[in-house]
């Protein structure tokens, strides 16, 4: 059992040291967290998307921004679309679970706003489709998948694909990333 244990961990640092050693993709987190500062410098928001252990990712990281990181500051505008269950449920019964968080960006967000969505595989329909809207509204969209980056790769402005097809490694390294464009943009940000 020690064995097994000890293999976790190191296959979950392997994921972590090759997003180390991807030059291109540290570039991109910081291009990101530079991107939501100026973004938030215009006044617009930042919404999070997810399903299951995704979802409490988002909504992990909306409450980052929301708020506070490392520093005791005021809140930003960012928030998990799926935390009003009287909605979801309403839109997922009446309509289709594809379309609940369309229907939301369609509803509530404004060009210039930001959409990340977090999906290891990067083919969950209702993510594809917030992007969708998102593109015709013109949202900044960032998606956060594994390593193929699924549907989710041509719809997104930008894609965190974590070097790995193993769900937990790439829940592991999307709170990872998550915290290091949430420490950037609020330094950035605050200073």
């Amino acid at each position: 059992m020690k064995e097994k244990i000890k293999n976790i961990i190191s296959e979950s640092v392997a994921v972590k040291n090759r997003l180390l050693q991807d030059e291109s993709m540290i570039a991109n987190i910081e291009k990101i967290s530079d991107l939501i500062v100026e973004a938030l410098k215009k006044g617009n928001r930042i919404y999070f998307c997810g399903n299951g252990g995704s979802a409490a990712d988002a909504q992990h990281l909306a409450a980052e921004f929301s708020g506070r990181f490392y520093v005791d500051r005021d809140a930003l505008p960012a928030e998990a679309l799926h935390c009003n269950t009287s909605y979801l449920t309403a839109v997922a019964n009446d309509y289709s679970y594809d379309v609940v968080y369309a229907r939301l960006i369609k509803g509530i967000a404004h060009a210039g706003d930001v959409l990340i969505g977090l999906s290891t595989s990067g083919n969950s329909k209702n993510i594809v489709q917030a992007f969708e809207t998102a593109r015709e509204k013109n949202l900044l969209t960032i998606g956060f998948t594994g390593e193929s980056g699924g549907k989710m790769k041509a719809c997104s402005d930008y894609l965190i694909n974590v070097p790995s097809s193993d769900t937990p490694r790439i829940q592991e390294s999307h709170i990872l990333v998550g915290h290091i464009i949430c420490q950037l943009v609020e330094e950035k940000y605050f200073a």
